[in-house]
């Protein structure tokens, strides 16, 4: 389904705005609340899913345990950044995120690690492994507000 597919209307987006407060609330209360049909909610929920626009997971806080690192890592390539490298930093353990941008890095690449010898293995390790990476610059979360991360736990990449 393509982007022109699916048009949101202010239903869908009271669906949503309901599911990111609480990804548990029961699609019956949402239902209530918007005075519409569980059913309604549902099968909305469902095509947006279905669509690749809407996801539903549980997230962490990063920050929670203090031996966690949470970081954001700017990469310069060798070459291009195309879809099969960013497919390769995306498999490796604790990656967020990978987003090609623009400015003085080709990729961005969001982390998650449990300890400093994780991060080490990451940087010097993993994407060295990889090859066609230039230079890396990484800059780790001392603090955040509202921000959540993916646990994956370990054995299930």
């Amino acid at each position: 389904m393509s982007e022109k597919d699916l048009n949101l209307d202010q239903m869908d987006r009271q669906i949503i705005d309901a599911l990111q407060k609480n990804g548990r609330e029961s699609y019956k209360s949402i239902a209530q609340k918007l005075g519409v049909s569980d059913g309604t909610v549902r099968l909305r929920t469902e095509r947006m899913i279905r669509s690749g626009y809407l996801r539903i997971s549980a997230s962490v806080n990063p920050m929670f345990f203090e031996d966690g690192l949470t970081a954001t890592v700017g990469v310069s390539l060798e070459g291009r950044a195309n879809a099969e490298i960013m497919r390769a930093i995306a498999a490796l353990d604790g990656v967020q995120s990978v987003a090609n941008v623009s400015g003085r890095f080709d990729l961005l690449v969001e982390i998650h690690v449990s300890s400093r010898n994780d991060l080490r293995r990451f940087l010097v390790d993993d994407l060295s492994a990889l090859g066609g990476i230039q230079n890396t610059e990484t800059f780790l979360y001392l603090e955040t507000i509202d921000k959540w991360v993916r646990q994956r736990s370990e054995g299930t990449e």
